[in-house]
């Protein structure tokens, strides 16, 4: 029986503090991103098209967090980049009291998006830094679970508090109150140093593509791109397809079976990952993936709906954790800060773009019609997988 050393362990105090991070900012997020277009239509007057612009406004935020995050860590290390982030996301939120018109709502939610991207980049790679090379895969799975925990509880939550509350700030309230917990959790964080080379590297090179975006991690990161663009059409107008089916009932469990089912999947799929590649986990749940897209797109009952909940987690759900270990695993250590930013930058405009892309055929084509013609973009997603990186997989130019 293998004896685990202390170089090897997973769950250190360092691995869950630094999760548990990740978790609440990511919490925050989703509990605003379901609740600030109400408060703006009621506190402020505004139209339905603005009040999207509030709660998409944040993606924004953070993919320009995230485009300056890979090169600050490499500048600052990842703590300091980490505290920052941190420092500027608690801000951020407890300034929702004093933004007294839409312009400073909106100018706030940018704000708090660039925070959110900076730290959740530097969270990405401190767990990173911290995690055993022959565990990483495993390890990168379960800490991707903080962020699809708060996917499922945020909603949950924010919906919650404006049943309960029918003040707004209430909901500020409890925000504030989380980011000021999750900044205190970075003083008992511990994490080691950003090798020399990156910080050489920062001082001596002048100002290019290389020092924001890691071109090798692209290639993963654009079948990334591809994915987050077809479950994008879930994530967003979900909702509304439970309605016009008269499946209500049904889709307020649809993101709670999602989670269970990768809560229940994600440390097989990274000890796969590890132990034998990621082409025997990523073919199988893009297929699953598709197969749980075409039962959405044809449900017509509760059943099919919820069934298609658990193949779109086993597929989407494991690819995404596996496609970003992927990017760690193709780059150097000293670059591993912008690995994370260049996957989630790529990956987070597949998510922000498709709703906008998407919506324009509502009208003419119906939810139904724009869920199938995804099935075929996952399809394609395969073939694009297999020649950006499967075939490429046993190469020993790809640096392990």
């Amino acid at each position: 029986m293998k004896v685990e050393t202390t170089r090897d362990r997973l769950w250190t105090k360092d691995f869950l503090i630094v999760s548990l991070i990740n978790f609440t900012i990511t919490l925050i997020f989703f509990l605003l991103m379901v609740t600030i277009a109400g408060y703006a239509v009621e506190h402020f007057g505004a139209s339905t098209s603005t009040a999207g612009l509030v709660s998409s406004i944040f993606i924004i935020g953070t993919l320009l967090g995230r485009l300056g995050a890979g090169r600050i860590i490499g500048d600052w290390g990842s703590k300091k980049t980490l505290f920052c982030g941190l420092l500027l996301f608690m801000l951020s939120t407890m300034s929702y009291f004093f933004a007294v018109n839409l312009t400073l709502l909106m100018l706030n939610r940018l704000v708090q998006g660039i925070a959110l991207g900076v730290a959740s980049t530097a969270t990405g790679t401190i767990i990173a830094q911290i995690l055993p090379s022959n565990r990483r895969g495993e390890g990168i799975g379960y800490y991707s679970l903080s962020a699809i925990l708060a996917t499922a509880i945020g909603p949950f939550i924010g919906i919650l508090l404006t049943q309960l509350f029918e003040d707004f700030r209430m909901i500020f309230a409890v925000d504030s109150v989380l980011a000021i917990i999750c900044f205190l959790m970075y003083f008992i964080v511990t994490v080691p140093d950003a090798p020399k080379k990156a910080k050489e590297m920062a001082e001596k090179t002048s100002f290019k593509l290389s020092n924001f975006i890691e071109m090798r991690a692209v290639p993963i990161a654009f079948v990334g791109l591809v994915i987050g663009f077809a479950y994008s059409g879930v994530m967003s107008f979900m909702t509304f397809y439970a309605k016009e089916l008269d499946l209500v009932s049904a889709g307020s469990y649809f993101f709670i079976i999602y989670a269970i089912v990768i809560l229940a999947t994600r440390p097989f799929t990274g000890k796969l990952l590890d132990s034998r590649g990621a082409n025997i986990v990523v073919y199988p749940c893009l297929v699953i993936f598709a197969i749980g897209m075409y039962a959405f797109s044809s449900a017509t009952s509760s059943v099919v709906f919820l069934l298609a909940a658990a193949c779109i987690g086993i597929g989407y759900g494991n690819f995404n954790s596996v496609a970003q270990a992927i990017a760690i695993k193709v780059t150097p250590n000293e670059r591993l800060g912008l690995a994370t930013s260049t996957y989630f930058i790529l990956y987070d405009l597949g998510l922000g773009v498709g709703p906008y892309f998407l919506g324009f055929f509502v009208p003419t084509m119906g939810y139904s019609a724009i869920f199938f013609a995804m099935v075929f973009v996952i399809l394609l997603s395969i073939f694009l997988y297999y020649y950006l990186y499967g075939k490429y997989e046993n190469n020993k130019n790809f640096v392990d």
